[in-house]
């Protein structure tokens, strides 16, 4: 029997064409994963059953329409069905509209869950970025689309990026180097500052440490390779201290992963925080929206076509991030 004092997750399956689905139910099967919570799997029933039977799956389903309905009690696989907006033939490690609409389907009927109260926390499995443009829909990362389903302005959700020890939050994401530059303000640099500030706390760290990067080279050599630490980055930490945050800086990205005592490193840039996460920790990465009202987590891979359908995708990154958002979302009711 389920403890209820174990967190709701619920696991969006991500790209259906991908290994989303595959890591999903590998992850909400793992035996640790049930001890730490109770997973709820969000998605599409027949895409689901095509890829459990590839992957040599025998779990039973139990699915369900309303959160309502789930049984934490029968051991099967608690899938709360979203089904994909088109009926369609699934044909695995292909690009299409119908799977981009699919992935963001099941990714908002996990948040409209978590919003709800119905669960705890989300945790998404990859989508696929061109799958999702061919539907025409607008879309430039998690933290966005999750601010836009909140209500929120898309600028004030933040990627965190987390594995062991270390978290890299990103000031920018997925825009080019050159609208990247129109994004690093004052103001915005600040309220990454200020969301990170409130992340660590809510993670239970009482007064966190924060170092934020530089934007140029050598965190612009004092102006010799650029102001913006002067004008921009540097007076952004200036008013995060005068507001009683810890944070300090701005730092050159080359040296400042390697100062002892951070609890968190603001980044400016998308490649200054994802270079370093992947080179020191290429599968168990996860990747949280901050900043919003629910807790949500993505893996930090991509939907890796190539073994779509193969059975042999690694389900570690996924275990990884709802590991942390059970951490976070343990309920004491």
């Amino acid at each position: 029997m389920a403890s209820t004092n174990l967190p709701r997750i619920a696991i969006a399956t991500g790209d259906p064409a991908g290994i989303g689905p595959e890591i999903s139910l590998k992850a909400a099967l793992d035996a640790g994963v049930r001890q730490i919570c109770r997973p709820l799997i969000v998605g599409d029933p027949l895409v689901l059953k095509q890829h459990a039977r590839a992957a040599g799956i025998a779990a039973p389903f139990h699915v369900i329409t309303a959160p309502k309905d789930v049984d934490w009690n029968n051991g099967a696989i608690n899938l709360l069905a979203a089904p994909m907006p088109e009926q369609a033939e699934l044909e695995f490690g292909a690009n299409g509209a119908t799977y981009g609409r699919a992935a963001l389907a099941s990714c908002s009927r996990a948040i409209r869950a978590a919003l709800d109260g119905d669960v705890d926390a989300v945790v998404a499995a990859p989508q696929n970025q061109t799958s999702i443009a061919a539907a025409g829909i607008r879309f430039d990362g998690h933290p966005t689309f999750v601010a836009r389903e909140t209500g929120m302005c898309p600028h004030d959700v933040f990627m965190m990026l987390w594995f062991g020890a270390t978290r890299i939050v990103h000031c920018t994401l997925h825009v080019s180097v050159a609208e990247a530059l129109t994004l690093i303000t004052r103001d915005h640099v600040g309220r990454a500052i200020r969301a990170t500030d409130t992340a660590l706390r809510r993670l239970g760290i009482a007064t966190p440490r924060i170092l934020v990067s530089g934007l140029n080279p050598h965190a612009g050599e004092g102006g010799l390779f650029g102001r913006e630490e002067i004008e921009i980055i540097a007076p952004a930490i200036m008013a995060a201290r005068e507001a009683g945050i810890d944070a300090a800086g701005p730092f050159g990205c080359d040296t400042m992963f390697q100062q002892a005592g951070a609890d968190a490193f603001v980044v400016m840039l998308h490649d200054q925080g994802h270079i370093a996460a992947k080179l020191q920790a290429p599968n168990r990465t996860a990747a949280f929206a901050i900043g919003s009202p629910i807790l949500f987590s993505s893996v930090a891979h991509g939907s890796a076509f190539d073994i779509a359908g193969k059975g042999v995708a690694s389900p570690a990154a996924m275990i990884e991030a709802i590991a942390r958002l059970a951490g976070v979302g343990r309920r004491s009711d």
